[in-house]
């Protein structure tokens, strides 16, 4: 028998899971990136640098870093009302449907760098339900890769943050978590495993197919069973 790969499996327990959006729930990236062509293409800036410089973090601290002779506080918002009204090429992840499925809705968060207008879109546009508890770039002063957001997310649901779980696939958003005092579990759907361990996630694995919860008892809600190949 062959045992040269066999499946690694890691069970985590909390009270509440704390989502980010991109690359986690969502796969917006073609629409991403059609959008930043079109800002770059209006303002004559190097679309790979934005994108470099775009994934986990606000909007505006993205145009921040690549464009700080512009007024970004206005390019922001007409970017992200942009963003709002052309939601095309949005899909949900596989397995997203069902994860949040399992989950009562006390039991999980979304917590995210995008306004609350675009997630409402987006999660619309993908057909997964918005939760009770969201944290968005509207609700905070400092987004990830601050603690604040998810600061927030454990204060608003009233956990302790050891209570809470962090899904990321992103280094800012990864760092956030665990400066929040949080345990990470990262998929590795934008970032290589590497740089998501780097930044310091408790667990990677490749999909969020590979992650299954079920209802515990004391002393936590919820079970999250991990499996990777």
């Amino acid at each position: 028998m062959d045992h040269s790969n066999p499946i690694q499996t890691h069970t985590m327990e909390c009270d509440a899971i704390l989502f980010d959006l991109d690359g986690v729930l969502i796969d917006s990236t073609a629409s991403i990136i059609q959008h930043w062509r079109e800002w770059a293409e209006t303002h004559n800036l190097d679309l790979q640098t934005i994108l470099q410089n775009a994934h986990g973090v606000r909007t505006i601290e993205t145009m921040r870093v690549v464009a700080p002779h512009l007024d970004v506080e206005e390019e922001a918002r007409r970017f992200t009302d942009h963003e709002i009204v052309d939601t095309a090429g949005v899909i949900a992840i596989p397995g997203a449907s069902l994860v949040l499925s399992s989950l009562p809705a006390d039991c999980w968060a979304i917590v995210t760098s995008c306004g609350t207008g675009l997630v409402n879109a987006r999660m619309n546009a993908a057909g997964l339900p918005v939760p009770p508890t969201l944290i968005t770039a509207d609700d905070v002063e400092n987004g990830k890769p601050s603690p604040e957001p998810y600061l927030a997310g454990a204060q608003r649901m009233g956990l302790a943050v050891n209570r809470c779980v962090v899904i990321e696939d992103a280094p800012a958003g990864i760092i956030a978590g665990k400066n929040a005092g949080m345990r990470v579990i990262a998929i590795a759907s934008t970032h290589p495993r590497a740089e998501l361990l780097e930044s310091g996630a408790d667990v990677v694995i490749e999909k969020l197919e590979n992650l299954k919860i079920f209802p515990s008892t004391n002393p936590y809600r919820l079970k999250i069973h991990l499996e990777n190949d």
